[in-house]
């Protein structure tokens, strides 16, 4: 049986944070599936880099339907989860059901990999403290409060969760993601 990937997201998510790492799963064969608050299309956001800029900029992006609701997901169904970034996990933080998936991964020691803004939503159920994690540099005051130990760099493996500062750091992200998963859940 294939093992089963499963994202979680929203609207105004990173097109890139959550798009590549679905393909880059898929690619190597494993069966992903995209969680939201409701089975709809979402819309996700580009968030850029431009001169002149204190923080990065943000423009319509992709569209993607979600294939199931948080309500629906069988946390034990799956092998690992994926958290994109974005602006998505500043609201998603808030539903119980997600809280409630997050929990399930992280009480069975699942790998995670979170990006960006993710850490937002590791953060609200407790799962940050006494890790190692990076995320998007802005919120280094957020991961210390959350009890975390904050490093910036492009990815930052802490047992089985694999953390990375945003979309430039997808490959390294990705190889480290890979490394940790298939010991837990090959895909075979």
């Amino acid at each position: 049986m294939t093992a089963r990937i499963l994202i979680v997201t929203g609207d105004a998510a990173e097109s890139l944070e959550v798009l590549y790492p679905y393909q880059r799963l898929r690619e190597e064969g494993y069966e992903v599936d995209i969680a939201a608050p409701a089975r709809k299309r979402l819309r996700f956001v580009v968030h850029d880099f431009e001169p002149g800029f204190d923080t990065y900029t943000e423009k319509p992006g992709y569209t993607w339907p979600a294939d199931l609701a948080f309500a629906e997901v069988e946390p034990g169904r799956y092998a690992a989860l994926v958290i994109p970034g974005g602006r998505a996990p500043e609201y998603l933080r808030n539903d119980p059901e997600l809280r409630k998936i997050l929990k399930a991964f992280f009480d069975a020691d699942k790998p995670v990999a979170q990006i960006c803004h993710g850490p937002l939503l590791t953060a609200a159920v407790d799962g940050l403290r006494g890790r190692r994690v990076t995320a998007y540099p802005a919120l280094e005051p957020d991961m210390q409060s959350a009890g975390a130990e904050f490093q910036d760099a492009e990815a930052v493996v802490d047992g089985t969760l694999v953390s990375a500062r945003a979309w430039p750091d997808h490959s390294a992200w990705m190889r480290e993601f890979l490394t940790v998963l298939r010991a837990k859940a090959s895909v075979t």
